[in-house]
């Protein structure tokens, strides 16, 4: 992009002040052998020139520069520049000062990243010193040592003639004794942005602050009325902790006039941490003993947003991974509604545990990179505006100034684009205090001459950090964003307002397509495997919830776990993302498994007819119901299951009870019959495995039948006698009577006696260990029966089996003895 207008509205006149300026030093002939360390003969001029062209010579010596303070000065300030020298040659250096080079104004901000990658000391582009008393001297610097130096200028000293940014550098001049010369023997370059008085038009300055962390909580939650909630590990703690990096992001930010963008997940997670809970290690679990921490976090969080003036924008919970749902997820079957469930839970979370009513409408995929399938899932929720960077949807019209933030991308959709520079600004190691230091000298600088490029031009700039800073790099965005909001040419504005400002007509609002989405990100993101391992876990989550009597003791953890398996976290972790998504659908199927069918062993049954029971068992807390139990015949021609080659039952069962259910059978051949029993859902899908045994039919023969037969022809005959033997005591009796005889007794006795003894039940039983009954003859020769109560029960059939006539389920079910 050109960068032509970076010089509009800018005067020429501090370069020629400046060229003057040096033109007056170099009429001075005392003082040019000092300051442009002039060498003392032709030969010794060549050297130092030699020594110039080579890098090595003006790298002799590292300098650190670990503070400038005020970073932004005006009228009146005096400038304080700290930091030390090291000297990494093999030679001693002698004779040596560190002074500061400050001057001409910067045209640009190509002309800012241009100087920050120049490397070693150059003529011409590197001012003179300011020289006189602003040096610290060293006698000294042996080779590997390193000594402190501190310089203060009042700024009026320094010729900051117009508004601008100017270049400052920081070098240390000396000798070796193989050159015996005043060299630069190292230098250090940064910048000093010059506004002393308020801008007439100030750039309107939008910081987010992001309280995003990873993920913590697992799906897992404990058997109690509670549910205690179980942590991955206490990384949590720490962060929240005084001193942590959430801590001190809170504490920071709380002074700043920022926007808050929050993962609503991590709330959840430290709103958890507030009342019991546990930590997982291993195959073991402990106490968590930080709730005093998570609720000092909490309260304080909630006072900072508490103000009417700070903005809250909630980020969908977990901050699922949009380009990866784009790129690798949107076509498997299921995963864009959880980006819209994420984005509804988000609002009530925020407003459960902060009370503030956040703003919902953005969308921010990672590091702002976009394209067209990435805006269409961005939006697919809900959100109107997308939080993109400047190196993703890049000027291409030839504009030459930083436009305002929003751009209309079509579809009733707002782009707010976040400058790029601004937004990476403190990407490093910001640990060290040198870079720290050179981060915000930089992100001032840049900001500066955002405003200089068009004075008269009022435009709406957006920074958006890194998700995820450390505490050095919080730190620092802190120090830069209170200069920035101290100084005189930018004022705050919060993301919202950003986002209604009148877009600039010659910015381009044509979103970049999908091949220029960089490479690096795109091998960060989900693959699709890990999506299709999601909807295979929700599609349990949904089978099994419909059983539930208490849905919202599965359904709630396991709908933020499955959000969770899909966050920007992730990015740079695969192994770890995909450990957690393991472990959720793995706890999950041993949940679901706690309802079953107690497996069966093989029956046989020795009648006509008889009754299977089948046992559900249920291990879980609540209780289940919307279940159907159906047994089905895989041979109906020789045995059914109740009129037919199935019946169905529906199954209740409380928690941590079992049920038995009883099915009527009847033979009608012989032989083995495979029976299948199997669970089902309300709906018709199949719930948890079959369990299958086999029941063997005999003893229905044409021999069964004759005997049976034969035991009823000898009843009939039995009464016949009974019968004929009765009328003819009746006839003597009458006989007798007619005589007078006194003699009435008769022999009535008969045969009868041993027709008490028959069994006429035509009917059979299962001939199983479960439920056998036995008939033996008394001592009398009568028929008694045993129930085979005290026989011992199969361990797969805790209950024996009942008559024909009892086919009800026995109840809810009894207790599991555990």
């Amino acid at each position: 992009m050109a960068e032509a207008a970076d010089f509009q509205g800018m005067s020429p006149s501090p370069a020629r002040r400046w060229l003057r300026r040096t033109g007056t030093l170099l009429a001075g002939a005392p003082l040019l052998a000092g300051v442009l360390q002039l060498p003392s003969s032709p030969a010794a001029h060549a050297a130092q020139t030699a020594a110039v062209a080579d890098a090595t010579g003006s790298g002799t010596v590292d300098i650190s520069l670990d503070s400038l303070t005020p970073s932004a000065p005006t009228e009146g300030d005096t400038i304080t520049v700290s930091g030390s020298v090291t000297n990494k040659g093999k030679q001693t250096v002698t004779g040596a000062h560190v002074g500061l080079r400050v001057g001409p104004t910067l045209q640009g901000r190509v002309a800012i990243d241009d100087a920050e990658k120049r490397t070693g000391f150059q003529l011409g582009p590197d001012p003179l010193e300011v020289g006189g008393k602003y040096v610290e001297k060293f006698s000294k610097l042996a080779a590997g040592v390193s000594q402190h130096f501190s310089i203060s200028v009042p700024v009026k000293d320094l010729n900051l003639d117009s508004d601008g940014v100017y270049q400052l550098g920081v070098s240390l001049t000396g000798q070796t004794a193989a050159q015996p010369w005043d060299q630069v023997l190292g230098i250090k370059r940064t910048f000093l942005p010059w506004q002393p008085a308020g801008a007439d038009t100030k750039t309107k300055t939008t910081y987010l602050w992001p309280l995003i962390s990873t993920v913590h909580l697992r799906a897992e939650t404990g058997s109690d009325a509670q549910q205690t909630p179980v942590f991955q590990n206490d990384d949590l703690a720490k962060e929240i902790s005084p001193g942590g990096r959430l801590d001190q992001l809170l504490s920071l930010g709380g002074d700043l006039d920022v926007t808050w963008v929050l993962d609503p997940d991590l709330l959840a997670s430290v709103d958890a941490m507030t009342r019991s809970y546990q930590i997982k290690n291993g195959d073991t679990t402990t106490a968590g003993k930080n709730q005093a921490v998570a609720k000092a976090w909490l309260d304080k969080l909630e006072k900072t947003v508490a103000d009417k003036e700070k903005e809250v924008v909630a980020l969908p919970f977990a901050d699922p991974d949009l380009a990866s749902l784009a790129h690798n997820g949107k076509d498997v079957t299921g995963s864009l509604s959880h980006l819209k469930d994420a984005t509804t839970v988000a609002s009530s979370t925020v407003q459960t545990i902060l009370h503030v009513k956040p703003d919902t409408d953005f969308a921010w995929p990672a590091e702002g990179a976009v394209d067209p399938s990435i805006v269409k899932v961005a939006t697919s929720a809900g959100a109107d505006k997308v939080i993109a960077r400047s190196d993703s949807l890049r000027e291409t019209g030839g504009l030459t100034y930083t436009p305002t933030a929003a751009r209309p991308i079509g579809g009733g959709t707002t782009a707010v684009v976040a400058d790029s520079r601004l937004s990476t600004a403190f990407d490093g190691d910001m640990a060290k205090a040198d870079n720290s230091t050179l981060a915000v000298q930089e992100f001032l600088a840049q900001s500066l001459m955002v405003d200089l490029q068009e004075p008269s031009k009022q435009r709406s700039i957006v920074v958006a950090p890194q998700r995820m800073p450390s505490v050095s790099q919080a730190q620092t965005m802190s120090t830069a964003v209170r200069a920035l909001q101290d100084g005189n040419w930018s004022d705050s504005q919060n993301l919202s307002a950003a986002a209604k400002a009148k877009p600039d007509p010659s910015a381009t609002t044509k979103v970049p397509s999908a091949s220029s989405y960089p490479s690096s990100l795109r091998k960060q993101e989900l693959p699709r495997s890990a999506f299709e391992q999601i909807q295979r876990t929700q599609s349990t989550l949904d089978n099994f919830k419909v059983i539930l009597t208490d849905k919202s003791r599965v359904v709630t953890p396991f709908g933020r776990a499955i959000d969770r398996g899909m966050s920007t976290s992730w990015r740079g972790r695969a192994d770890q993302a995909g450990t957690f998504r393991d472990g959720v659908e793995s706890y999950l199927d041993d949940l679901t498994g706690l309802v079953r069918l107690i497996d069966k062993s093989d029956a046989k049954l020795s009648g006509r007819s008889a009754t299977i029971p089948v046992t559900v068992q249920n291990n879980l807390v609540q209780g289940v119901h919307h279940l159907v139990l159906r047994l089905t015949s895989q041979q109906p021609t020789r045995l059914k299951i109740g009129n037919d080659a199935f019946d169905e039952r529906p199954i209740q069962v409380a928690g941590e009870h079992s049920q038995s259910v009883k099915f009527t059978t009847s033979a009608k051949a012989n032989g083995p019959v495979t029976v299948v029993a199997q669970l089902f859902t309300d709906d018709g899908q199949a719930y948890g495995p079959p369990v299958k045994f086999e029941v063997k039919v005999t003893e229905i023969t044409p021999t069964v039948m004759l005997v049976i037969g034969g035991g009823v022809l000898l009843l009939v005959l039995a009464g016949f006698r009974m019968y004929t033997q009765r009328k003819r005591a009746a006839a003597r009796q009458a006989e007798e009577e007619q005589e007078n005889t006194p003699d009435t007794e008769g022999d009535t006795e008969g045969g009868t006696e041993a027709l008490n003894g028959v069994n006429t039940d035509a009917g059979g039983t299962v001939d199983t260990t479960e439920d056998t009954e036995r008939s033996e003859d008394g001592p009398d020769g009568e028929s008694t029966t045993e129930s085979g109560a005290d026989d011992p029960e199969h361990p797969s059939d805790p209950t024996p089996d009942t008559a024909p006539e009892s086919t009800d389920p026995s109840g809810t079910g009894e207790r599991v003895d555990r």
